[in-house]
């Protein structure tokens, strides 16, 4: 039943666009709007939750990192952010190829969180309100506004909905369940009803978090101690390396054994994610530590990272032990854990349920397909993680902008970005658990690298006008640098000198006994730009990120150039458009099944359709037929 408020007045304040929820999704889009000149409001059901990292105290991680560059080459603020704010930095994979590289790094979470108020804070254009958004408001299938829990109405011309894990939230562990949202903050408990109203679709999904333990309670000298990288790579491509050298915190690494298996076996049937009190559904790809002892029972340990939630608190993080059972069974697990044999929980791990939409319900420009004016971005879409949400919440904002501009939304598609890899899955697949992002769902990862986002992206992020003039030319120079640098390089021919043969045998690579271009010997897996500068007589002087940069494209030149022409038939399926207006049951030869998901998705694009779960190769055959002869 719908929330009906008992007074209801007409807020005079002007905006253009109304954001609901301020966590990391909120925070991008309402500064996206805002940036882009329209009057925008957020509303948050606390503004002590702006920028809020209920879980992990971490940004980035395996293909997170990727989503947070690119969001940053977009003219988004997280990757500012988090290097104001990082207390230990590492780039992920660094002994594998340059695909997978990933940077992560520990935040110190109330100053990321109060650093981000503070640039919304600056912000103009944009108004923070503390208040429960209840009401969607449309008119003709357009919105116009939103009602809060006063009865306030702020009329709008678009509206983004950023509502996280907030949305009839229930936290529990054990036999304890507490309707609210994490961090035992206030829940959003009335604007469900208005959304099915309006006749979308929703899912209940649940996520959970560790315990925090004090960290004067824990004996380090048993755990592995876990530091941070030399050189620090910073997340924005705005940030000056030499800033972000700092003094780093340190995390551990400790491991569950076979008593803490035992404890947790036999209290399964106090676990509310066993006995049936949790309807929702978890993420498959970051497991409570009851499914990981249920679902793999060959293990005889797990490991358990111990990190730091800042510089002025003595909580850590017990990652890899999510939990929901009851509060006696956490105190007997965690100190069943080496090092953690005294540990003092300060918080308890609790599971979180809460509804989300079914995300085929959206455009790939994030906008609902059946309320005009209405966009959506992060957990609300059914994904997980802080990154995933600020990506979407940048392209929901952007996009909301471009509504209100007149002009087309920005679609980034799976050759541009992990980002269009992001949306298009959950745009396109049905999912009925919390989406992750993971490297291996790119199918084109070598060319979507983290060191390359804004050679990618940041063309988009100009045109957009996120991105300034001087930042943008700056780009523009650095890929001329690179162009330049790579065709001498192909160039410069090296001999069998006695300096050449030297290096080599250094680097244990096989002498030449013939004169060979450097690009060649730079194309050895045991050799590199860097190594052999000793040799490259005529060497420019060169920042580092052109020099990586030329590293990797003249090193992985076939397969890059092999896998653009993967790209360059993946576009091909991606450039065949669907009419909007295109009548699938009337197309004989489709399967049943392919006309009602072709029905319920409405795919843009033949490639599109063809990612469709129950859409076959016969199907798209038949409609590449259909779409031939009108």
């Amino acid at each position: 039943m719908k929330y009906s408020a008992n007074s209801v007045w007409e807020n005079k304040d002007e905006y253009d666009v109304a954001v609901v929820g301020a966590g990391h999704a909120g925070c991008e889009a309402a500064l996206a709007t805002a940036r882009l000149g329209f009057k925008t409001v957020m509303f948050t059901v606390s503004v002590d939750s702006i920028a809020l990292m209920p879980c992990n105290p971490n940004i980035g991680g395996s293909s997170k990192g990727h989503l947070v560059r690119e969001l940053d080459a977009l003219g988004g603020e997280m990757g500012k952010v988090i290097d104001r704010t990082f207390i230990q930095s590492k780039m992920l994979n660094s002994s594998k190829g340059p695909a997978v590289h990933s940077l992560r790094a520990q935040a110190d979470k109330a100053n990321y969180s109060r650093t981000m108020r503070q640039v919304l804070q600056k912000q103009e254009n944009l108004d923070i309100r503390q208040m429960e958004v209840t009401e969607l408001l449309t008119e003709d299938g357009k919105i116009t506004g939103v009602q809060t829990y006063s009865g306030a109405i702020y009329r709008c011309r678009a509206v983004v909905l950023c509502t996280g894990t907030y949305l009839k939230a229930r936290c529990i562990y054990g036999e304890i369940s507490t309707h609210t949202g994490p961090n035992g903050l206030q829940s959003a408990n009335y604007l469900t009803d208005s959304l099915k109203a309006l006749g979308i679709r929703m899912y209940r999904f649940k996520t959970g978090t560790p315990a925090r333990i004090d960290k004067n309670s824990i004996d380090f000298t048993k755990m592995e101690e876990q530091k941070g990288d030399e050189r620090v790579v910073p997340f924005s491509f705005t940030t000056d390396p030499e800033s972000v050298q700092i003094d780093q915190a340190s995390c551990w690494l400790t491991y569950t054994n076979e008593r803490t298996h035992e404890i947790i076996r036999s209290n399964l049937n106090r676990s509310p994610l066993f006995s049936g009190a949790i309807e929702g559904t978890g993420p498959r790809y970051c497991p409570s530590i009851e499914d990981k002892v249920v679902k793999f029972p060959d293990k005889n340990r797990h490991q358990v990272f111990i990190e730091p939630e800042g510089n002025e608190t003595t909580e850590m993080y017990v990652g890899g032990m999510s939990s929901s059972l009851p509060e006696d069974v956490q105190y007997e697990m965690y100190r069943s854990v080496p090092g953690l044999e005294h540990a003092k929980i300060i918080r308890n791990a609790y599971a979180i349920e809460y509804d989300c939409i079914d995300a085929r319900q959206l455009k790939s420009t994030l906008e609902f397909k059946a309320i005009e004016g209405l966009f959506s971005g992060g957990q609300f879409n059914g994904s997980s993680g802080y990154e995933e949400a600020a990506a979407q919440g940048l392209i929901a904002g952007i996009n909301a902008a471009r509504k209100l501009q007149g002009k087309e939304g920005i679609v980034i598609d799976r050759s541009q970005g992990y980002i269009g890899v992001l949306i298009d899955d959950l745009v396109t697949k049905e999912s009925h658990e919390p989406y992750r992002m993971m490297t291996s769902r790119a199918e084109y990862r070598l060319l979507l690298r983290q060191d390359n986002a804004d050679i990618r992206l940041s063309a988009i992020g100009h045109e957009v006008g996120l991105i300034d003039d001087e930042r943008y030319a700056r780009l523009l120079k650095k890929e001329e640098l690179i162009a330049k640098e790579i065709e001498r390089v192909n160039h410069v021919n090296l001999g069998t000198s006695e300096a050449v043969q030297k290096l080599l045998e250094a680097y244990g690579s096989t002498p030449l006994t013939s004169g060979t271009t450097l690009a060649e010997l730079i194309r050895r897996p045991e050799l590199s730009y860097e190594k052999l500068a000793p040799v490259d007589n005529a060497r420019p002087e060169l920042p580092y990120d052109v020099k990586e940069q030329v590293d990797i494209n003249i090193k992985y030149d076939g397969y890059i150039k092999r896998q653009m022409r993967q790209v360059e038939q993946f576009k091909k399926l991606e450039n065949k458009r669907i009419p909007e207006n295109i009548d699938y049951d009337s197309i004989q030869s489709l399967r049943l099944e392919a006309k009602q998901k072709l029905n319920q998705i409405r795919p843009a694009s033949i490639g599109q359709a063809s990612r469709i779960s129950g859409v076959s190769p016969a199907d798209i055959s038949v409609l590449l037929v259909y779409l031939g002869s009108k």
